[in-house]
């Protein structure tokens, strides 16, 4: 029953002098307790040397890997010691600093991204098309990382000092870097696969309409009838008016997918020799045979 009663402070120790040697380190801790919270915030100090050269950098490591990696592929990221480091410096006042080399660091990343699709504009469209599909979904996959690890930054001074969302922010990046820089001739390109059916992937296709739709609404504008294909309630109600419209609109399309030399109507590999004209492969005899039996 001795022990509990040593974390009474003096009263215990003046009870049992010869308990002096043993109580001391107690005694102790309890003087420095009040100052223990003190003394930690000053060992969590960042300088500006810190951040610079220990903290950013981890930072700017880890949203690199998160750019460039492929979608569905695991990356060797601890989100757990990344994430601290955003809460420390969160909270030792560096919010505004981090949010501007976040942007600063994702501009430069897209300023170059931009200039590798330029590239492949005016050489092979299919490839520029594939290319910047493949890179606008592989930035939204990488924002799904991004926005986590900084979810303390986006909560504690982008929403609530500048209210604003990170998520909204970096796709407005996207937007204003690459995507309208490129829209023009990407909506031009588009148009014109869709009068070459099967040219590229219809996946493809649909995955970047689906996703410069969600990055900006307002590209729809530019060829409702191409985002209307993918997206619904792009268009305006149909009214009976324009169902025949509608209907030349399908039998154009079927006209054009039947003269497109890799689209079958069947599958042609699953039919037996015999099954291809039935009435030319059927001898004579059985036919009259067959003509006497039903009449």
């Amino acid at each position: 029953m001795g022990e509990p009663m040593e974390d009474g402070g003096g009263a215990g120790r003046s009870a049992d002098g010869g308990g002096g040697d043993e109580e001391a380190p107690k005694g102790t801790l309890e003087e420095e307790s009040p100052q223990r919270n003190s003394r930690n915030m000053v060992m969590m100090a960042i300088t500006p040397k810190d951040y610079e050269t220990k903290y950013w950098p981890e930072l700017k490591s880890a949203i690199d890997q998160l750019l460039r990696a492929i979608p569905g592929q695991y990356l060797p990221l601890s989100y757990e010691q990344v994430y601290s480091c955003v809460y420390k410096c969160v909270c030792k006042q560096l919010s505004e600093r981090l949010y501007e080399d976040l942007v600063k660091h994702i501009t430069n990343h897209l300023e170059t991204l931009s200039v590798q699709l330029q590239s492949h504009a005016g050489t092979d469209c299919r490839c520029y098309i594939e290319k910047f599909g493949f890179s606008l979904n592989q930035y939204l996959q990488a924002l799904q990382g991004i926005v986590p690890v900084f979810n303390y930054l986006n909560r504690f001074y982008i929403e609530l000092k500048l209210k604003q969302d990170l998520t909204a922010e970096l796709k407005k990046l996207f937007v204003k870097f690459v995507a309208d820089r490129h829209i023009d001739t990407l909506i031009s390109l588009l148009d014109n696969v869709h009068l070459r059916p099967l040219s590229i992937s219809p996946s493809v296709i649909s995955t970047l309409i689906i996703n410069l739709h969600k990055i900006r609404p307002e590209y729809a504008q530019l060829r409702p009838q191409l985002f209307a294909r993918y997206i619904p309630n792009i268009l305006p109600p149909c009214s009976i008016n324009e169902l025949n419209q509608y209907k030349q609109e399908v039998q154009q399309m079927q006209r054009d997918l039947l003269t497109h030399p890799e689209f079958f109507s069947g599958d042609q590999g699953r039919k037996r020799p015999c099954e291809d004209d039935l009435s030319l492969k059927v001898p004579e005899t059985c036919l009259s045979s067959a003509n006497s039996s039903w009449q």
